[in-house]
């Protein structure tokens, strides 16, 4: 379960107090539309303060648990790394800076670089009483991705960003991306269209000398059979009051499905192999779905003959990674 911080869940559901219930569920229902198509477009997705303060409402909480568990594997891989700088693209109102800061609180500095200007302003908002000073303190850029030159950072982070790009501007971006040093962390929706323009992305930045850090165990062609299934994983977000009532929910969480990949054409570092699919349970047994150290798909059957490694097992959850 991913929860937001306190402290931003605190300035988050301040900054919704003011707005009218009816008026959130509207624009949480136009917006919404808009963003399952998953479509480039000629206008950012929020075009208006009454748009990012509701796309916040619904959206910060799954970007904030997808990112931080994408980054917590990092972490996993690599536990000697900590990121001194962050540089987050296209961040909105920054739910990517305070989930790096989660997983590394000793993260120093961060600069957020988005092209609405109401966005940066709530960003700024909700960060004005954050615990971390590297939350409170973060460099806030208005500008556009296909107009800017991206400064260096040891961790870069793109959360739910290329699907409002065409083709040929993600690939740009991309471009781009490949010429930092340090980590590049990519995260989309967990949808078949999401997982493409990751995959697309991860072949060019291994083209461009970049190499696997997560979730993959490989630096090999995806094993998953494109057109038939495609590589997600899921995170689980506690869902607040007003949460549930922006969404029209009944329930006090949802899964977060989405796709990620991070790469680093300077570190090394990856799963012996990962788990693909939740771990299927039976009386004495394990199943894991298992992407393999040598680019394959298998499945592995743990039995509670296999003391430490069955327990190991009955642990392990969907997205971890697996020895072998």
């Amino acid at each position: 379960m991913a929860d937001l911080p306190q402290d931003l869940r605190t300035a988050l559901d301040a900054a919704l107090s003011s707005v009218p219930g009816a008026q959130l569920t509207a624009t949480f229902q136009r917006l919404s539309t808009r963003y399952r198509e998953e479509q480039a477009a000629t206008t950012p997705i929020m075009a208006t303060p009454a748009d990012v303060i509701t796309y916040s409402a619904y959206r910060m909480p799954a970007t904030f648990a997808a990112v931080r568990s994408a980054l917590e594997q990092v972490a996993l891989q690599l536990p000697d790394f900590t990121p001194a700088q962050q540089l987050d693209i296209g961040g909105g109102t920054g739910a990517a800076l305070w989930a790096a800061t989660d997983v590394w609180p000793a993260l120093s500095a961060a600069t957020v670089l988005e092209q609405v200007p109401e966005a940066i302003a709530l960003g700024k908002k909700l960060a004005l009483n954050a615990e971390s000073p590297t939350v409170r303190d973060a460099t806030w850029t208005t500008g556009r991705l296909d107009q800017t030159t991206f400064a260096s950072a040891d961790l870069v982070t793109v959360s739910y960003v290329l699907s409002e790009l065409s083709p040929a501007q993600q690939q740009d971006l991309v471009a781009q991306l490949a010429t930092q040093q340090g980590l590049v962390a990519l995260i989309e929706p967990g949808t078949p269209g999401g997982y493409e323009r990751i995959v697309a992305a991860r072949d060019q930045l291994i083209a461009a000398g970049h190499r696997l850090i997560a979730p993959c165990p490989h630096n090999l062609a995806c094993p998953i059979p494109r057109g038939r299934d495609w590589c997600h994983f899921t995170s689980r977000v506690n869902r607040s009051a007003v949460h549930r009532r922006t969404k029209g929910a009944e329930l006090g969480f949802e899964d977060e499905k989405f796709s990620y990949v991070v790469t680093s054409p300077t570190l090394q570092a990856q799963a012996a192999n990962r788990v693909v699919r939740h771990p299927q349970q039976r009386k004495g047994l394990v199943s894991l779905r298992l992407c393999t150290g040598d680019g394959e798909l298998r499945e592995e059957i743990v039995s509670k003959r296999q003391g430490v490694l069955y327990r190991a097992a009955r642990n392990t959850e969907f997205g971890d990674p697996w020895p072998g």
